[in-house]
């Protein structure tokens, strides 16, 4: 197993592997590297889509996006419900992720980690994705701003996120809703990390709406514009990628408008919901 660093900060590339076959050591390995780099991608995987999933239920149990248990008839039949489908075609108006974000976190037990395996890149040859540690985020943030955020708790809004891809609710349809502290602790490192954004955050409780909108836009924009805890994976044919949800913000960069670009990405269910930090 050869592991090169993509930034100091996150991200891994991990090369001399077949994820259909691991063994017991290289499965422990990975998760090590995992906790640490919080991004590992893995190039030039042949996985069927049972391999896919195998190896993802080495870290938990598998996520059901909401989209697929919600009534809003967003699985087709004989869809397997635990596979999330990302299939951008040429005149797509949009693609997923066009946002930083951490996927789905408006549900009440977010999940621990995703895995994307792209087996079609734009012939374009864009469709990177960025990556944000938050260990970091919450690291930079000035000693004052870390004592305002510690005992605050963020409501995470799934409606959010839907109304951006044009996509309205009706009559008896839901979707997750869920109130997540600004500070969590990573429950496998203990260690803090910056857990609010763009694509779900809707406000800070307690707290006028005026001085939520100024928090939250001014750490967003801080995510955005911050390079340094930052690392950018270039996709190729049989790239599987898979990243710490708990601790990393993603952004999928849309840059390939009239090409197509395909992928399957699964989720893993983390034991519990996030954990404040500090106890207010």
């Amino acid at each position: 197993m050869l592991v090169t660093p993509i930034t100091p900060m996150i991200g891994a590339e991990i090369s001399g592997l077949s994820l259909a076959n691991l063994s017991d050591t290289e499965i422990r390995e990975i998760k090590d590297l995992f906790l640490t780099h919080m991004v590992l991608v893995f190039r030039d995987q042949e996985l069927t889509r049972d391999e896919h999933k195998a190896f993802a239920q080495n870290f938990g149990e598998l996520h059901i996006h909401p989209s697929k248990r919600s009534g809003m008839g967003a699985g087709k039949e004989g869809e397997d419900p635990e596979l999330f489908i990302i299939d951008t075609k040429p005149d797509a108006k949009q693609s997923n992720g066009e946002a930083w974000h951490s996927d789905v976190s408006c549900e009440e037990v977010p999940p621990l980690a995703s895995l994307l395996y792209v087996t079609k890149t734009p012939e374009n040859d864009g469709g990177d994705t960025m990556f944000a540690n938050m260990y970091e985020a919450y690291n930079e943030l000035s000693a004052d701003l870390k004592n305002l955020l510690h005992s605050k708790f963020a409501f995470h809004d799934g409606e959010i996120d839907l109304r951006n891809y044009g996509i309205r609710l009706k009559p008896g349809q839901v979707y997750p809703k869920a109130t997540h502290p600004v500070i969590p602790k990573h429950p496998e490192t203990q260690r803090p990390y910056l857990f609010v954004n763009g694509s779900f955050t809707s406000h800070i409780e307690g707290i006028a709406k005026w001085e939520s909108d100024m928090l939250l836009e001014g750490l967003h924009r801080y995510v955005a514009a911050s390079p340094k805890f930052q690392c950018r994976v270039k996709w190729r044919k049989n790239t599987l990628t898979m990243w710490d949800n708990r601790c990393v913000q993603h952004h999928a960069i849309r840059d390939y408008v009239g090409y197509s670009r395909y992928g399957e990405r699964v989720s893993v269910l983390a034991k519990e919901s996030p954990k404040p930090y500090l106890a207010s």
